[in-house]
């Protein structure tokens, strides 16, 4: 269960969920806990997470290790805070930012030669959608970049899907449409790496997660976690989430 706070709270807000937080989620085994807080805040999430079972994640990365790149963050960089995680592509970082599936791979590579585990993120527009382009999106966005890697490579690697189509159109993902995705995906990690990586591969469903859908969403076998957006803000929504 992931948590992506976007662009919100001060390092001060932090803290003040964390207290929140921590004993809610205190019992919590049956699932990995992840927030990816803005990079600033990231030194305060890392230390307010010190002694739980809660991990750090970044929402974003640059694929150097150092250099003249103004305003960009490294893995290195990222270690050092604190983070295990970092969210690679999201929805957002390829519609605002232009992340495309090549610079993606570069990403995705350089995470994992740091030992950060990445969340790569994929899913189709409410135009492909309705052109019944969904699998030829979710093909070429795997095929791409996750499908690049070496079979080690990818073992570390979690994929989220996120169908853009339904963030603020009114229009749903239903689970039973959700799993159809999963399903899909988990079928080209068969076909490109083996049937033993695609039953381990991770699937994070990664759109409009809330505390009264995730049952219904997590009920789907070909769905193994979240990653929550605006939900996972509030201490009390995020920990319904996790404790589901």
């Amino acid at each position: 269960m992931a948590g992506n706070w976007k662009m919100y709270k001060t390092p001060s807000e932090t803290v003040a969920f964390f207290e929140n937080f921590r004993p809610l989620v205190a019992n919590a085994t049956h699932a990995e806990i992840v927030i990816c807080p803005p990079f600033v805040n990231l030194p305060a999430a890392a230390l307010a997470a010190q002694g739980t079972p809660i991990q750090i994640g970044a929402q974003n990365m640059y694929w150097a290790a150092e250099g003249a790149f103004t305003g960009e963050i490294s893995a290195g960089m990222l270690l050092a805070t604190g983070c295990q995680w970092v969210i690679v592509a999201h929805s957002e970082r390829r519609e605002h930012f232009g992340e495309t599936e090549a610079t993606a791979l570069r990403k995705v590579r350089a995470a994992l030669e740091a030992g950060l585990t990445p969340i790569y993120c994929v899913g189709e527009q409410l135009n492909e959608r309705e052109g019944d382009k969904t699998h030829e999106v979710l093909h070429r966005q795997l095929e791409d970049c996750l499908g690049q890697l070496r079979p080690e490579q990818f073992r570390s690697v979690v994929i989220a899907y996120e169908p853009c189509w339904a963030i603020g159109t009114g229009k749903v993902a239903t689970p039973e449409i959700a799993a159809d995705a999963h399903a899909f995906i988990r079928r080209l990690v068969r076909e490109q790496f083996s049937a033993e990586l695609a039953d381990a591969c991770r699937i994070l469903y990664g759109v409009s997660v809330k505390p009264d859908n995730v049952k219904g969403l997590m009920a789907q076998d070909e769905i193994d976690g979240a990653l929550v957006g605006g939900a996972s803000l509030d201490p009390a929504s995020f920990s319904a989430i996790v404790n589901f």
